[in-house]
């Protein structure tokens, strides 16, 4: 997925995949999948997609609700606060070093 916001390109197809969650089943109504990108140039993004009920469903009429997809930027420190509940300590290190530190 592609898309220009606030004057930034940012895509799926040429970001790094850092990491992905789901929760629920495809096809439920509320199922939600997101996966935390950065682009080449280092700015983070969500691409997150989801069932009518989730957090990305759309109104597509009066009483009417589809799932739909979208592109979410993110700061470091949002895209860090997001990793540290989604993904697992390796990845979350390998990514973001500077922020752990030891207990």
């Amino acid at each position: 997925m592609r898309k220009v916001i606030d004057g930034r390109r940012y895509d799926t197809e040429t970001a790094i995949e850092v990491g992905e969650s789901n929760h629920g089943r495809p096809g439920d109504w509320e199922f939600t999948s997101e996966t935390l990108y950065r682009t080449r140039r280092g700015a983070w993004f969500l691409h997150g997609a989801g069932g009518p009920l989730s957090s990305y469903g759309e109104r597509c009429g009066s009483n009417e609700w589809s799932g739909s997809e979208r592109l979410v930027p993110l700061t470091e420190d949002e895209a860090f606060e997001w990793a540290q509940h989604a993904l697992d300590g390796e990845t979350v290190e390998a990514f973001f070093g500077a922020h752990v530190i030891d207990a």
